[in-house]
């Protein structure tokens, strides 16, 4: 190595050393960490992230959907437009107590409708009671020291209570629960023994007692522990550094103290500059040697990693189409060829280079809970395949620009369509169409129990209809896949208004038959052509299942059913409609013990649809009678999906598969 080599090289490190000094000493003064320090709402826990409290902070202080404000020198979360105190929040465990804002109202302080944690980094924490609120009964218990009276929301003619263990009040009281319209759930963390709350004399007292959740975000601790402050902006999680600098972690775990780390450079460089230079003459000498090396080795890689690549053109056998593919197939996401808005993301119109007519799913935001969606829907329908279930084509990739998933295009809609929505025509569905229907659904609901799944969200408007009016039941994303050695999954009530299991509500408890609820509203809708949900109809009717349940136990079934159907004048039509409302009144039972199972269902469906009705008709002398008559006599509680805020009922999923 000559003189003017070993000088050139010293120049360049030298430049090297001086410029990453110079960096560290002139860097610009990020406010972003004076920003982030911890806030406080009047005398309540310290708000960190990744909660951040605004205005006081700026958005970048604390992770997407945990933005808090202060009420009555409080803080206070905001969740699907309801307001939660917040009483105490451990971030040891990522949870938090809360209570909703509404039982600290002077005028009347109740919750009305039960809690959503629905696309959230929320969930709720075991260890709860569920405290009960009925709203606008007929009557009250009585002589029954557990139940605290509502007297704000009761007036002459209805009454309104609240209370622990409704099942018991409902035994030892007779009381029916159905005689209440509206029905509110409301998880309360009372310890191991509830006998403490039932001694309070005022029920909202209970009700501030709260609840826990817990929260799903990045670990702060390592960042914290440094020194620094935790941020999230642009997607990426931060670390705010004590000099002001901030730094974004590679690792969401892990978080980097920039002083500290410049510091060492800077000392290293000191230590390491005599070992480069005595080693760059024998790196020089072996450079070639070791670039020969290396090529030699890459060469040999190729073809391994092109066979990687095309193992990788599937996923769990499923085809993963490219973002590009998709991006070109759906003319770049053009809003004119939208299908729909679903819950989790909205469908576009879009044809393959092989022709192909697909509906392309694309999913709203690229969080952790709607991949864990995506992954499952995905997973779902690799399992299963039936002439009545939607056709997956493929998805992107979980590591693509965004999560797409690829269904096979149904052109003729979604059910609710053409019962009550947009392609409603009066007689455009005749009720052996509504029949053939019913049944088509059935057995893809039975296929699925069979293969231990569970849709859990049964609705008209994810029952897709081809050409000729057959059934493809469509959206799995909040589909769950039983074990085997089990009868229930604890889980978070999710679904959709007016379908939703009352006994999951409750209970907290998914089975197969919370599925047999659902389709008893959807055979409900087939007779009315009404929606499950409308809150223009009267107060004690907005829950079609309700609605179904007096008509059917007062025997007026004749005022239920849609006036196209020739119920009146078509013998067979009137006792199939009969039969299949007295299906449904044993579908929409409270208890799940004494629901149908879905392959019963199949096999009553199937025989009332094949039944010779003109034999019948001969043989019936009294072509008055309605079957459901007998009916009256089984007490049966309404929906408790309370609608007593404004509900958007409209389809959640777009009638082109998904």
């Amino acid at each position: 190595m000559n003189f003017f080599r070993f000088k050139k090289l010293l120049s360049i490190y030298n430049s090297i050393f001086l410029f990453t000094y110079l960096a560290s000493q002139t860097a610009s003064q990020d406010p972003k960490y004076k920003s982030c320090e911890p806030k406080s709402c009047g005398a309540g826990p310290s708000i960190c992230y990744p909660f951040w409290l605004s205005p006081e902070q700026e958005s970048f202080c604390g992770h997407p959907g945990f933005q808090l404000t202060c009420k009555q020198k409080r803080p206070a979360l905001t969740i699907s437009n309801d307001v939660y105190i917040i009483n105490d929040i451990f971030y040891a465990n990522n949870s938090l107590l809360v209570a909703n804002a509404a039982v600290f109202e002077e005028t009347c302080p109740t919750p009305l409708h039960n809690i959503s944690l629905d696309r959230t980094p929320f969930t709720i924490s075991s260890g709860y009671h569920n405290f009960s609120l009925l709203y606008n009964c007929t009557s009250k218990p009585k002589n029954n020291s557990s139940v605290y009276e509502l007297s704000c929301a009761t007036d002459s003619t209805h009454h309104s209570f609240a209370g622990f263990h409704l099942e018991e009040i409902e035994m030892n009281s007779s009381y029916p629960l159905n005689s209440c319209q509206d029905f509110v759930s409301a998880p309360i963390h009372t310890g191991e023994d509830i006998a403490t709350s039932l001694n309070i004399a005022d029920y909202s007292e209970v009700l501030k007692m709260g609840f826990r959740m817990n929260w799903t975000a990045h670990n702060c601790s390592a960042c914290e522990t440094s020194g620094g402050h935790c941020g999230f902006e642009n997607g990426e999680f931060l670390c705010f550094g004590r000099d002001r600098r901030r730094l974004i972690s590679g690792d969401a775990g892990t978080s980097l103290n920039v002083g500290r780390k410049v510091a060492i450079g800077l000392g290293a460089s000191f230590g390491t500059v005599v070992i480069m230079l005595v080693a760059f003459f024998f790196w020089y000498r072996r450079k070639k040697r070791q670039y020969e090396s290396i090529f030699s080795r890459s060469m040999k890689s190729v073809p391994s990693s092109k066979a990687h690549m095309e193992r990788r053109s599937s996923y769990n056998g499923v085809h993963l189409f490219s973002y590009e593919e998709l991006e070109e197939a759906t003319n770049n996401f053009d809003k004119t060829r939208e299908l729909g808005d679903g819950g989790f993301g909205t469908v576009y119109y879009g044809k393959l280079l092989d022709g192909r007519e697909v509906a392309v799913k694309r999913l709203y935001d690229n969080n952790y809970k709607m991949l864990e969606q995506f992954l499952n829907e995905v997973d779902i329908l690799t399992r299963l395949r039936h002439q009545n279930l939607v056709l997956l084509y493929g998805c992107t990739s979980r590591h693509s620009r965004e999560l797409l998933v690829v269904y096979q295009y149904i052109a003729n809609g979604t059910l609710a369509d053409h019962l009550h929505g947009e392609r409603a025509k009066p007689g455009s569905l005749p009720w052996f169409t509504r029949m053939n229907i019913a049944v088509e659904t059935a057995c893809a609901l039975a296929y699925l129990h069979t293969s231990v799944i569970v849709h859990r969200d049964v609705k008209t408007s994810n029952i897709l209809l081809d050409s000729n009016f057959c059934v493809k039941v469509a959206d799995f994303g909040l589909s769950r896949i039983f074990p085997t050695d089990v009868t229930h999954v604890s889980t978070a009530p999710q679904g959709t208004p007016g379908y939703v299991d009352p006994e999951y509500h409750q209970c907290y408890q998914l089975t197969d038959k919370s599925d047999v609820y659902s389709f008893g509203v959807v055979l409900i809708e087939l007779i009315s052509s009404l929606p499950a949900v409308d809150i223009s109809r009267h107060q004690h009717e907005i829950n079609l299942s309700t609605m179904a349940i007096n008509k059917i136990q007062n025997n007026s079934l004749n005022e239920l059913v849609d006036p196209s159907l020739g119920f009146e004048s078509d013998y067979a039509a009137r006792k199939m409609i009969s039969a299949v409302a007295g299906l449904s009144f044993q579908c929409l039972q409270r208890a799940k013990e004494l629901r149908p199972s879905m392959e019963k269902v199949v096999e009553i469906l199937k025989e009332i649809q094949s039944r010779d009705y003109n034999a019948e008709r001969a043989e019936d002398k009294d072509s008055s009678s309605d079957g459901v008559g007998l009916l009256k006599s089984c007490p049966i509680p309404p929906s408790p999906d309370t609608v007593t805020v404004t509900w958007n009922s409209t389809s959640s999923t777009p009638y082109a598969s998904v």
